[in-house]
This record gives C-alpha cells, sequence and structure tokens, in this order.
C-alpha cells in the first residue's frame, strides 16, 4: 500500500468518525427536544425554548447529504483542523471533529499562502467523487500543500478540478473554494454594507449568499431577530440559488423578489414604457410624498370645542394650526403624525382643565381623545390615509409640476375604475403603493438584506429595498454591465444614495473563476458598446471553446441550433439555448428531437440572469440586441452563462463588435 492510500484510509476514518459523531449529535437534540417539553418553567420561557430546540432539531434532520469535510489545516503549533461545512464534535467541551468554515481559525485555509504561511505547515485539499453523499469511499484524491516563507505558488489541480465541475442542478455553494479576494468579502464588517461589482464569473451571487451564512454564523442573535433577506431578480434565479444556504447549515432565510415584498395585490395590467419609466423615476417619491401631505389641512379655520360634561373646553385655530405645523416639521411618519396632533390636543386640553379645576386623571385623557369632535376634527384637518385611495386619485388626475404635460399624460389612467379595490394595477403601480405606505407608516426592517443584480432596480424599487433596511447593512450585488432595464443604474455611488447607504465602499472583482477566457474576452468586445464604465473581466480558466455557425435562412438556422445541441450532448453537463423571446418556441421545437430534456433549457434572454450552463447555444445574437434599448447589454449577459462552451448560430449579420474570422458553414 503506497503512502498515498495510507493517507487516504486514515482520512475516510475520520470521516467515519465524524459521520457517528454527527448522528449522535442529531439524535442529542431530538432528546433535547423531548426533556425540553417536560422542563419546568413560566409558560413564556417553555415556549421560547421549545422553538429553539425545535428549530435546531429541524435543522439537523434536514441538513443536506454530502461529505463532512473538504479541507485541513496543519499547524506549526501541532494543531490539526479539518474544514466543513458546519462543525462537529463529539462533546461541546472537547476540540472538534471538523471545523466550521466560518470559524476565525478556518480563515487561514483562505487566506495562508507561501509569502504569509500564518502559521500553516500544509493545507490539505481533499477530492470527493461528483455528486457524492458523503459515503467515505466517495474520498477518491488528496492533494497537500506545504507553505514556508518565500516558497513557491502551487497552483491546485483539484482546486481547479472543483471550480470547472459540470454545473447540473441549482447553483452549488463554495465554501471549498473561496478565493481569498471573496473571503475578504464574506468575512468584512457585518455593521458595514458594501457594493460588490463583480464582472461574469467572479462569485459576486456566491460571496454574498456566503457573507449572509457567515452573519448568521458570527451574530446570531442580532442578525436572526431582525431576519435576513435575500432579494433575487426573478424566480428561476431564486430556484437555483435555493440549496445554497441549506448547504452551509442556514435554514429559515427568506428568500424572494422585490416584487414578492411589495406585492399588496396581483399585478393584473401592464405600463407602456413611458409610464413605466416614469413611474420608476427617483421624482416620483416627492411627488407620492407632496400627494399624501396634500392632504393635511394646515390652517384649521375654526376653533375646537370638546364637550366635557356640561362644560365645553376650546382649543382656538391659531394653537390648533401651531400643533399641526410643529408635527410636520417633525416629519414622522403620516399616521404616527395623526396620532401625535391628537395626544397634543389632548395635551393642551388637559392643562386648560387643570388649571381650572385641578389633576386630571389618565381616564379623564383617555375620555377626550376618543371623543366625536377630537376625531371629526382630525378627519378634516388630518385625515387617514389608504395608500391606493392616495395613488388612485394621483393617477386619476395627474397635476404635479415635478412631472411634465407629457409625463402626467403617460400616468393618467385613460378610464378610471370604480373604486381603488377595482384597479388595475401594474407592477410599477405597486412600488408606488409601497412608497405611500412606507410615508403612512414605516414597516418593519431587517437586520440585513441580500439584493443580487442591483444594477437593475429603479430608484424607487431601490427605495423599497432602503426602507426594509432601517438600521441593518446590505450587500449590494452586480454589474453594470449586465444592467438591462430601462431605468439600469450606469453609476454605483448614485444607485447606493438611492438604497440609503450613501458612501458604502464599492469593491470590483474582476478574476473570473466560472467563465474561461476565451469566453470573457469575447464578452468584452462588447464592454465599450454598454453604456457602463467597469473594468474588464478576466479568467483564471485557460480552457473553453467558442464556435461560430453561419446559416442561409431561417430553416438552415434551426437546423444548426439543433445540431449545435446535439453536439453539446456529447459532453457531460447541463446545455443553455439563448436566445430573442419571439426565437424561443421555434427553437424550441427544434432542439426537442435532440432528447436528453433534463440537460436542455430553452429561454429567451430576459430570463437567463443570474444562470449558468455548461454549454450555451445562443441563436441569432442581432435578434437578442436588436429586442430592446438595451439589447448589447443583455447579449453581454447571455454570452457570459457559459462555463466551458459557447456557440453562436446566426443568420442575420452578427453584431459589428462580434465578428469573428471563426464563422464556419452549419453543414
Amino acid at each position: 500500500m503506497t503512502s498515498l492510500d495510507l493517507e487516504l484510509a486514515r482520512e475516510r476514518s475520520h470521516h467515519d468518525a465524524c459521520r457517528a459523531a454527527l448522528t449522535r449529535m442529531t439524535e442529542d437534540v431530538a432528546e433535547q427536544v423531548v426533556t425540553g417539553e417536560d422542563t419546568a418553567a413560566s409558560g413564556a420561557d417553555a415556549e421560547a425554548l421549545g422553538r429553539h430546540l425545535r428549530s435546531r432539531a429541524k435543522e439537523m434532520r434536514e441538513q443536506p447529504a454530502g461529505p463532512l469535510f473538504f479541507g485541513r489545516l496543519d499547524l506549526d503549533d501541532g494543531q490539526v483542523h479539518h474544514i466543513g461545512r458546519r462543525r462537529i464534535g463529539e462533546d461541546p467541551a472537547a476540540p472538534p471533529l471538523v471545523v466550521d468554515w466560518r470559524a476565525p481559525v478556518s480563515r487561514a485555509y483562505y487566506q495562508a499562502g507561501a509569502r504569509d504561511p500564518q502559521g500553516v505547515l500544509r493545507r490539505r485539499r481533499f477530492g470527493w467523487a461528483p455528486y457524492s453523499e458523503g459515503a467515505s469511499e466517495d474520498l477518491t484524491a488528496l492533494e497537500d500543500e506545504r507553505l514556508t516563507a518565500g516558497g513557491e505558488v502551487t497552483v491546485s489541480a483539484l482546486l481547479a478540478g472543483e471550480i470547472e465541475r459540470p454545473r447540473v442542478g441549482p447553483m452549488r455553494d463554495i465554501a471549498a473554494t473561496i478565493q481569498p479576494e471573496q473571503d475578504d468579502l464574506v468575512r468584512s464588517d457585518p455593521a458595514a454594507s458594501l457594493c460588490v461589482q463583480g464582472a461574469p464569473g467572479t462569485g459576486k451571487t456566491a460571496v454574498g449568499l456566503h457573507r449572509a451564512a457567515y452573519l448568521l454564523y458570527t451574530h446570531p442573535q442580532r442578525i436572526r431577530r431582525s431576519g435576513l433577506l435575500v432579494l433575487g431578480p426573478h424566480r428561476a434565479f431564486l430556484s437555483y440559488i435555493s440549496e445554497v444556504l441549506p448547504s452551509l447549515g442556514e435554514t429559515g432565510v427568506r428568500q424572494a423578489t422585490l416584487h414578492d415584498e411589495i406585492a399588496r395585490h396581483p399585478v393584473r395590467a401592464e405600463d407602456g414604457g413611458a409610464a413605466a419609466r416614469v413611474k420608476h423615476d427617483a421624482r416620483m417619491a416627492e411627488v407620492l410624498h407632496r400627494a399624501l401631505y396634500g392632504r393635511v389641512d394646515p390652517a384649521p379655520a375654526e376653533d375646537l370645542a370638546v364637550p366635557d360634561g356640561s362644560y365645553h373646553w376650546r382649543l382656538p385655530a391659531a394653537q390648533l394650526a401651531a400643533i399641526v405645523a410643529d408635527v410636520r416639521e417633525e416629519a414622522p411618519p403620516y399616521a404616527t403624525g395623526r396620532e401625535r396632533v391628537r395626544a397634543r390636543i389632548v395635551r393642551a386640553l388637559q392643562l386648560r382643565a387643570e388649571r381650572r379645576w385641578g389633576p386630571m386623571g389618565a381616564a379623564w385623557a383617555r375620555r377626550i381623545e376618543r371623543a366625536g369632535a377630537v376625531t371629526a376634527f382630525l378627519d378634516a384637518c388630518w385625515p387617514k390615509a389608504i395608500p391606493e385611495e392616495v395613488l388612485a386619485h394621483l393617477l386619476t388626475d395627474p397635476s404635479d409640476t415635478a412631472l411634465t404635460a407629457a409625463e402626467r399624460a403617460a400616468i393618467r389612467w385613460d378610464r378610471p375604475p370604480r373604486s381603488y379595490r377595482s384597479a388595475r394595477w401594474t407592477a410599477a403601480d405597486l412600488v408606488l403603493l409601497d412608497e405611500l405606505a412606507g410615508l403612512i407608516e414605516r414597516p418593519e426592517s431587517y437586520g440585513h438584506v441580500v439584493v443580487d443584480e442591483a444594477q437593475d432596480l429603479s430608484p424607487m424599487e431601490c427605495r423599497a429595498i432602503a426602507r426594509r433596511t432601517g438600521f441593518g447593512s446590505l450587500t449590494v450585488l452586480g454589474d453594470l454591465a449586465q444592467g438591462t432595464t430601462p431605468w439600469a443604474a450606469r453609476d454605483w455611488d448614485e444607485q447606493l444614495v438611492h438604497l440609503g447607504k450613501r458612501g458604502a465602499p464599492v469593491v470590483p472583482l474582476t478574476l473570473g473563476y466560472r467563465v474561461p477566457a476565451a469566453i470573457v474576452d469575447l464578452a468584452n468586445r462588447l464592454l465599450p458598446h454598454l453604456g457602463a464604465d467597469v473594468p474588464a473581466g478576466r479568467s483564471v480558466r485557460k480552457d473553453g471553446e467558442v464556435t461560430v455557425v453561419r446559416t442561409t435562412d431561417r430553416l438552415d438556422l434551426l437546423g444548426a441550433a439543433a445540431g449545435a445541441v446535439r453536439e453539446a450532448l456529447v459532453a457531460e453537463g447541463s446545455v443553455g439555448v439563448i436566445t430573442a423571446g419571439g426565437l424561443v418556441r421555434p427553437v424550441e421545437e427544434a432542439v426537442r428531437a435532440c432528447g436528453a430534456a433534463e440537460r436542455v433549457t430553452v429561454l429567451p434572454a430576459t430570463v437567463v440572469k443570474g444562470l449558468e450552463f455548461d454549454h450555451v447555444v445562443v441563436v441569432e445574437p442581432a435578434a437578442i440586441v436588436a429586442a430592446e434599448a438595451r439589447g448589447p447589454n443583455r447579449l453581454y449577459v447571455a454570452l457570459t452563462r457559459a462555463v466551458s462552451r459557447l456557440t453562436l448560430v446566426h443568420e442575420a449579420e452578427l453584431p459589428e463588435c462580434l465578428a469573428a474570422s471563426t464563422d464556419r458553414g452549419a453543414g
């Protein structure tokens, strides 16, 4: 038996011990639930304890199957640590068999190098069989990197293999492959917000998710108490990333789209382009503020008389106006302002009553604040407000001069509904309703929010997120070059202002691990045409293939697309076929005969952001560019979904910046 075989046998034996310990941990937690239910305590304490134990037991039961460690550190003080996705120990007081990747001691696994060993003598990486569920015999390889000051930098074959492993199914975590610059972002100050400008394939989404897991590990009480929210651009993206946090031992994190967060009503209509642009414009915040507070009467014309038995207490109109003006100046939420006016009116009346009759008790104050005259005054001076009612009034007759006549005409309802309850709200209307709801009453906020594809958010959508952050922090992820909405950001500083995090640092990630250099170089040709000042992406991967197929007519185009899919299916991995929306159905029919439906996905270019495939076939790039104002940005997104191979199939001329000498016939 070779020394390698002996080492593999030892590590497999250690993995068996870890598996046994994890089984005992799971059983112990289940037993604690039963014991906890019999614990004598106050009702609230018993309920809190039971909830905690049941949650922990559920988390242990539902942890995904897989290898229990992926690395090992041998330190110069003699300590040895296996690194995995969660802590595993035989006893809480004993050294763990596996150290959580988020623990401070694990940082050296990602950061140590020959120039700065950080006390590490040897870093060991383990190779597991693809899609292993954690059987010890699936540990098939190991690789040692000995770190000595001034030593040579070596390239890990296992690390490269893990990065380049075929993409099948949902997104995987990258705990085993985090790079130093990614680790810096993951472990950055939890109280601080940050923005990651990431070129395609640099792992910005993975960085955001791993930062969320790190915050839950290092600040569990603060983050869990306020909650953690992950916002993605669409449901397909959320489905794709859905298993990352559970694989890292974190369940119960809300993952949603912004629409999920703000949906007060179903979307039953669609705005035209001009109306959508106006409704998403930052000026609408002030328009809505004026529409809401325009309901307040700042100068009551009459005195207020409140009956108290046979007596009437009076407040002059001037004093009432001063109360309203003071509250307006304090700028509380609208509903709070109404109640603050009520409270100050009652207090002013109480002072008058006490000067005449002596101290008045709390019961007297409660009776006066419920008096019909006080409520009637409030209804006239500071009426209750419902977001739908305010917006319906605005859209029925928009008159705010902050908008041009053409803009007011664009958002005006052609046919006002009988009531706001029967209105056919659009997606942009829901954003405006959320703004109004936030002006009326502040929503509860999260302790931390991760926002992916943030470059596509409008100013008004950013404000909706800012309201949900409050005193919490943000991880903003995006790429200005991939901005595809009409209101997509061109500058991160301005976008961060809308998100309520002015001055947050913007950190670029330019070194890619997902997209090969050949594909990155092709996509970089588009950068000068995208209206975004971002650094060009680079790739550590020197592999990858780009093929261009030119056809003569539509029928030939569809046949060539099917042929490209058949060629792609020869290799392992997923195949994504991306085209303009109008071509999806014919392309889907053409490639259906290729079989392997579970490996092939045909998608319009509008929904591929954030996804990745081993082989991408882009059908008719010119049609993608022509389909919308930001067509070049959309094509840039489509090209960079490929992890290993890219095929362009086209009948029309390629966009000029992509023209290459690699064209070949379809036959």
